[in-house]
């Protein structure tokens, strides 16, 4: 190719540029001091990343003598874009010294927050991984000269295209001429650090970063010199090659560096990220230097600044998630914007034939951003290291969320392989987040599953056009089971007046989604104590599978679903095989695990009654017992039944009903039909309760003392099941004395928003696997 074609084809790359470099100079800010003050003088630059945050470099809030900038009251300072000047406040700052972190190295980064919430501006959109070669690539600063505002001045307050000899050139930020706000240009010094050097003329004992100075023209014909006139400036200026060691981003450029452009943004056109923060110009060779924003990792609760209101406990976490999230609600159908990042980030790519485009990879982080930040950053580190098939080794830089383990994954890789690589990592995290939160109750752990559940769809929809042997590889997002169900169906009545039953067993992975894992169904049916015997021999192998399932040291739980004259089921007394051994020994299932009774005749549709008392015991300060009958000497066969429903229609939303007569006929089991018609999802009773023939005696006494200290400071009904198993193990070993009367008590804890599924359906079931 001729040097005149490479020219060519060089001005037509940049043409598709046009609109990032438009979206990038509209998001450059200018640093200057407090909004109103005559003769303020500009500091440097930042870049709006978030709502209501502005990133850029630590030095450029210090004056050159290293002492804080003249501010207003309480640090306030203003941030110019747009054609104004709004207040903010250093917010963190990552160049301070962390007391815990000894003698590592410190980011030259700060964050910036703004005032008034309420201010509407763009973002820019900040890289997820490490950059390391820049081809074409650009230097934004965030202020005008005085005087600005003109047409025709030379100044411009956006971005536009690039000249075919790497000098910037009005372009399409020429329409916008004058719109930012005017702060006289100033020095902005840099730390004296070694890394940034003075440069004769640059004002008193200034020393100057990138671009840093009094409004030195960019033009290779500009005068020099202390007294060198101000002239025009372009906003922002190509860098001819670029690099990243030890020091950080290195970059040259063809023409000076635009003044003030210290803690502006480095953009990568050929990505169409921000990977830089402009920084300096080194000592040695003379190139200017770039702290990458993968740097901001670093960020912790550490670097906040006395009096400055926080993102949380993991602020970096809270910042990307506040940036991915907005990019996304960009995108939205009726918000009303116009062309946005994502779209000049399209138009760039577009007809580069990857499968894991920028709109792929703008929805996942949307999706990655609903999520809590992992619980430990190694097992980011570990989903990378699987997907990529590195076993343990470390990778080359740190990851603190799933966003950076999603920038980790850009690996140069054919479009397929890397395609397959985003579907098995977000598999991965959709998996360990659902995993995170499956037994914690409340809204916000529902919310988690929720989001988790949205990912694993997002998943399953990418994964389609995987082979067939990279999607078993992969498999679909599985739960981990937290829960074996096992379900006895009535069918009839035999001639001599038997009922007989079919069985099946599921796994549980929550909110009504079940994979059925065995089965016995017949025309005829077998009796109950039948049905029981075949799923005990089954059943200790199927809990052990599902326990490997769960993860190391986990005990799924055990529920029984049995139909109305078995509610005195003792399934806590069930002993199943302790291995799979074909001579292992049998052990009660109760001491070990979580183990309840549900209701065979609630199924899939839940009764507002059943869901309010629910609610109502989820958010009860406290539950306490509700004895029936309600007082002892009560004779339940003069009882009234009229008075049962009132007492359990009128309770209050703690209580939970509690008997000590038999479940299994007479008055215990209308009592107990009577509490799921008025929609109680729980109660406790012991599985040989006595009959109608005698009154209560001192054993029920007992008992219904036992309850009542049970339920006081149980902290909700969440947490039943397992008190119950402590309990029961606390009886079955004689540990603790008066806790015989636990032995054979029965559970019942009946979940309307976990509902069991109907035991034969021609309905595909939701399965994990």
């Amino acid at each position: 190719m001729s040097t005149s074609e490479g020219r060519a084809a060089g001005r037509g790359d940049r043409a598709r540029y046009t609109q990032l470099l438009d979206h990038a100079g509209r998001t450059t800010v200018g640093l200057c001091a407090v909004p109103g003050r005559a003769g303020a003088r500009p500091w440097g630059s930042g870049v709006l990343i978030a709502p209501g945050w502005v990133l850029t470099c630590a030095h450029v809030l210090a004056a050159s003598d290293g002492r804080r900038r003249d501010t207003g009251p309480d640090g306030v300072f203003g941030v110019t874009f747009g054609g104004r000047v709004v207040p903010a406040r250093l917010a963190y700052d990552l160049s301070r010294p962390d007391p815990d972190a000894g003698s590592a190295a410190r980011a030259d980064l700060a964050l910036v927050r703004l005032l008034d919430p309420e201010t509407e501006h763009p973002c820019a959109w900040l890289s997820d991984q490490p950059a390391t070669l820049l081809e074409d690539a650009y230097i934004f600063r965030g202020h005008d000269r005085p005087g600005a505002g003109t047409e025709g001045d030379g100044a411009a307050s956006g971005a536009g295209g690039a000249s075919g000899d790497g000098r910037a050139s009005g372009g399409a930020a020429a329409g916008r001429r004058g719109e930012r706000a005017v702060c006289d240009p100033g020095d902005v010094r840099g730390p004296r650090d070694g890394r940034t050097v003075p440069e004769p003329g640059d004002g008193p004992g200034g020393t100057q970063g990138a671009g840093e100075g009094h409004g030195a023209p960019t033009g290779p014909h500009a005068p020099t010199g202390p007294r060198a006139p101000i002239t025009p400036v372009d906003p922002f200026i190509a860098v001819r090659f670029g690099a990243r060691d030890a020091r950080g981003l290195q970059f040259g450029s063809d023409v000076r560096v635009t003044p003030g452009a210290s803690g502006g943004p480095l953009l990568d056109c050929d990505r169409g990220e921000v990977v830089g923060i402009v920084k300096g110009r080194h000592q040695q060779d003379h190139v200017g230097l770039a702290v990458p924003v993968t740097a901001l990792r670093g960020l912790g609760p550490e670097h906040l600044v006395a009096g400055a209101e926080d993102l949380g406990p993991d602020p970096y976490h809270a910042l990307m998630s506040l940036h991915d999230r907005w990019h996304w609600a960009g995108q939205g159908l009726g918000s009303g914007v116009g062309p946005t990042w994502f779209d000049a980030q399209h138009a760039i790519m577009a007809g580069r034939g990857r499968l894991w485009g920028v709109q792929e990879r703008l929805q996942a982080l949307d999706l990655l951003a609903r999520l809590p930040a992992p619980r430990d950053p190694l097992v980011v580190e570990a989903a990378v290291g699987e997907v990529l098939e590195r076993g343990d080794r470390p990778g080359a830089w740190s990851l603190r969320t799933w966003r950076d383990g999603h920038g980790a994954l850009y690996q140069g890789s054919d479009p397929y392989t890397e395609l397959r690589a985003f579907v098995h990592y977000l598999r991965i995290v959709a998996q360990l987040t659902a995993d995170e939160v499956r037994d914690v109750p409340g809204d916000e752990a529902a919310g988690v599953r929720e989001q988790a559940a949205r990912l694993a769809e997002f998943v399953q929809a990418k994964a389609v056009v995987l082979q067939p042997q990279d999607r078993r590889r992969i498999g679909p997002v599985r739960r981990r089971p937290r829960s074996v169900l096992v379900e006895f169906e009535p069918l009839f009545y035999d001639e001599g007046g038997q009922e007989l039953f079919n069985w099946s067993v599921s796994e549980g992975y929550g909110q009504g989604q079940w994979l059925r894992v065995d089965v016995q169904e017949s025309a005829g049916g077998v009796p109950f104590e039948q049905a029981r015997e075949q799923v005990l021999r089954r059943l200790g192998g199927r809990l052990l599978r599902a326990d490997g399932d769960a993860g190391p040291g986990a005990r799924v739980r055990l529920e029984v679903a049995v139909p109305e004259g078995h509610w005195n089921t003792a399934a806590g007394q069930w002993e199943v095989a302790a291995s799979t051994r074909r001579t292992a020994r049998l052990r009660p299932v109760g001491p070990g695990r979580a183990v309840f009774l549900r209701d065979q005749g609630r199924r899939e549709q839940v009764d507002p009654a059943w869901l309010r008392r629910w609610q109502g015991l989820a958010a009860a300060r406290e539950l306490h017992a509700l004895r029936i009958p309600p007082r002892p000497g009560t004779d339940a066969r003069r009882g009234s039944a009229e008075a049962i429903w009132r007492l359990l229609e009128t309770a209050g939303d703690g209580a939970l009903p509690a008997l000590c007569h038999t479940v299994a006929d007479g008055f215990g089991r209308d009592a107990v039909g009577v509490a799921l018609d008025t929609g109680f999802p729980a109660g406790l009773w012991p599985a040989h309760g006595h009959g109608e023939e005698r009154d209560c005696d001192a054993g029920c006494e007992e008992f219904h003392r036992g309850v009542r200290e049970l339920l006081q400071g149980s902290g909700g009904v969440a947490r039943l099941p397992e008190l119950v198993r402590q309990l029961r193990a606390k009886a079955a070993e004689a540990a603790e004395e008066g806790t015989h009367w636990a032995r054979d008590l029965v559970l019942l804890y009946d979940d309307p928003e976990d509902p069991i599924p109907p035991l034969f359906t021609d309905r595909p079931q939701v399965s994990p696997r």
